[in-house]
């Protein structure tokens, strides 16, 4: 039987390796860039974005921004509304970022940083947001919450986290979709191993509350997804 009570710790996801081959990993970051547009992952970050609100020139960061899916559809959404953006991708991964730099390499606004996410590459007040989609549960719980500092003080105006909520129907559900929907031996095993990572509310709330952040707000998104937005101002 599988532990939903409490996050798996010590494991990582293939995804983690830095070195996996083209072959392995563009399949990969395709697969989850659909996911995300189908299961809403998109729309509800523009939504999130319209909270702050976005302003003319307000210079967009996503963290862990693989294969720049999310960059993507905020471009979309900005060309639509003539709100010209600056949108920067952060990933350590040479190969995720080759894959990211060829899907948008037609979003003259879209640029990309290769770099450790808590790297002293990332200064203070460098961007106006920082978002994060899929990514923070690759942090055990004391390095989640000095990665949500480090993002805090880099961003002027605020912070969106997404992330998984740990839940037993996302885990097998997940298991089905990668092995008869979408059949993929990396995402078989490294889909449901996110659900195990990832979060409860209550374990949300006390990392946010470790890393000194009082003024957000958290719901609940489909598909089994939470939603952080940190203000800062």
């Amino acid at each position: 039987m599988v532990d939903f009570s409490k996050r798996i710790r010590g494991v990582d996801e293939i995804m983690d390796d830095f070195d996996l081959p083209k072959t392995e990993l563009d399949p990969v970051l395709k697969g989850l860039g659909n996911l995300n547009a189908w299961f809403g992952g998109h729309a509800s970050l523009i939504k999130a974005l319209k909270e702050f609100p976005v302003q003319s020139e307000n210079h967009i960061s996503d963290w862990g921004c693989g294969g720049g899916d999310a960059l993507k559809a905020i471009a979309d959404w900005a060309k639509k509304r003539k709100l010209p953006l600056k949108l920067t991708g952060v990933d350590a991964s040479a190969g995720v970022l080759s894959f990211a730099h060829t899907a948008t390499s037609n979003y003259l606004n879209i640029k990309y940083i290769q770099t450790d996410v808590m790297s002293t590459d990332l200064k203070d007040n460098q961007f106006d947001i920082i978002l994060s989609s899929l990514f923070t549960h690759h942090f055990e719980d004391d390095a989640w919450v000095q990665l949500i500092k480090k993002m805090v003080k880099t961003a002027k105006r605020g912070v969106i986290v997404t992330d998984l909520h740990r839940h037993w129907l996302l885990y097998y559900s997940l298991i089905a979709i990668f092995t008869v929907v979408i059949p993929n031996k990396m995402m078989r095993n490294d889909g449901p191993l996110s659900v195990r990572r990832s979060f409860k509310k209550d374990e949300l709330k006390s990392l946010l509350a470790k890393a000194g952040v009082n003024k957000y707000k958290i719901e609940w998104k489909w598909a089994f997804r939470w939603q952080v937005i940190i203000y800062n101002s």
